[in-house]
């Protein structure tokens, strides 16, 4: 079983870097420059390359108790060309389905660049023992995974039991092998801005490739400040330590000028590095569209329905 780190003021990697101090957030000053940096507006011509970077930084999701293979094979189908009537949009990152799903969207993904999600290790909840969570990881891996999105123990973490959470991430981790792990802290949950950094630094110290807000199951998801709370631990992690984690907001981002917020204060906050598919990704199920509609409209000039794009 992973050694836990040292939770004296802050976190420690297991190599021995020390991460930031936890601390305590200013809520007002968080939402303050999260209000500030949503304010900022980019030129006309910038505009659509930020709508294009936001479609290939999405992981178009489906995560229903309702999903068959055909609904994959359709979202898989949109994931490689979004838009067909114009073939200069780039596909999305990723198509994230639950488990056994996963061997249907590789097929159908196959050859084209475009990433396999699985969530994985009792999603939603988290509220499974250790041993079968690892071993979904294991087997969605198997499955034909690239990246893996698993969700921390919320009561574990909040009743104080860091060790718990962190050994669990780390035994995920391991399972991932190659695969990408992203870990979703379910922010809606966590209740304080320190908690939210506190499960951000915990995530990275066990070995997260990405840290994510949400599952998209609860309401709020994502929001702008609990995002660029999360950005601020990964900029204070890189500083100290020069490792480089991505981010994932994921839930209740629908409309294009959202994701270019987002993009705003991402580069505000963790510098153009950091506006890549590699390092910055969109939970989307109802995003895609509204960005092809605005893609479309500053092409064109003209505003286009929203019939004429499939509904995801």
């Amino acid at each position: 079983m992973a050694k836990a780190p040292a939770l004296v003021g802050g976190f420690e990697l297991p190599a021995g870097p020390r991460l930031p101090r936890v601390g305590s957030i200013d809520a007002v000053a968080l939402e303050e420059r999260a209000a500030t940096l949503a304010k900022r507006s980019i030129k006309r011509e910038s505009k659509v390359q930020a709508l294009e970077l936001a479609v290939r930084m999405m992981d178009l999701t489906t995560l229903e108790g309702q999903d068959t293979p055909g609904k994959v094979a359709a979202l898989c189908a949109k994931a490689m060309r979004p838009d067909p009537v114009d073939l200069n949009v780039p596909p999305v990152a990723a198509v994230c389905v639950y488990p056994n799903l996963v061997a249907t969207a590789k097929e159908r993904l196959a050859g084209s660049g475009v990433k396999v999600a699985s969530v994985a290790t009792a999603f939603p909840s988290g509220q499974s023992p250790t041993e079968l969570k690892v071993a979904e990881a294991r087997a969605v891996v198997e499955l034909g995974a690239d990246e893996v999105d698993m969700v921390i123990d919320r009561g574990a973490f909040l009743s104080g039991r860091y060790a718990k959470v962190y050994d669990e991430i780390v035994r995920v981790k391991e399972a991932c092998g190659d695969a990408h792990l992203k870990v979703i802290l379910e922010t809606g949950e966590l209740g304080t801005y320190d908690n939210v950094r506190r499960a951000s630094l915990l995530a990275i110290a066990a070995g997260a490739d990405f840290v994510k807000t949400s599952t998209g199951k609860i309401s709020p998801a994502a929001t702008l400040p609990v995002t660029l709370c999360m950005m601020e631990a990964v900029r204070d992690v890189y500083a100290e330590t020069g490792r480089v984690v991505g981010i994932k907001p994921a839930g209740g981002i629908r409309a294009s000028k959202q994701a270019v917020q987002y993009l705003v204060v991402l580069h505000e906050t963790l510098g153009p590095e950091w506006l890549t598919p590699d390092l910055f990704r969109f939970g989307a199920s109802s995003l895609l569209n509204d960005v092809l509609m605005q893609l479309r409209k500053e092409k064109t000039g003209r505003y286009q329905s929203q019939d004429y794009f499939t509904i995801d």
